[in-house]
């Protein structure tokens, strides 16, 4: 759309096209105002809306940093725990105590024995 432009040929004229310039030039910028202001209040609601969604993304950082947090030091003391009862199995295998360990074989063999003339016995 082209706005033609009219030239006025009395005095009279100018003065109406004068006139009717600024009264559209008025209506432009009040329209341009109103767009502009509503513009505004929709960026306002999306400023809102990004920072009520970022403090809860905040929140929930915050939320999952305590829990690891939590995690490693229940991970650290299992560790110690873990670590501890190696280094006493490894004592247990690497030290002098080989007549525990005959015990233990003989007991076993006892038991057997015992199992099997139990059962032996009954079928017998």
């Amino acid at each position: 759309m082209s706005m033609r432009r009219t030239y006025p040929t009395s005095p009279y004229q100018q003065g109406q096209v004068h006139k009717s310039n600024m009264a559209s030039t008025t209506k432009t910028q009040e329209m341009l105002e109103k767009e502009n202001d509503e513009m505004v209040h929709s960026l306002k609601h999306k400023v809102a809306a990004l920072k009520s969604l970022s403090i809860d993304i905040g929140d929930e950082v915050k939320t999952h940093n305590m829990y690891l947090k939590d995690m490693d030091s229940e991970f650290e003391s299992t560790g110690g725990l873990l670590s501890g009862s190696m280094k006493r199995l490894k004592g247990l295998s690497t030290g002098g105590h080989n007549r525990w360990m005959c015990y233990m074989i003989l007991l076993i063999v006892f038991v057997f024995l015992i199992l099997y003339y139990i059962i032996k016995w009954r079928k017998g």
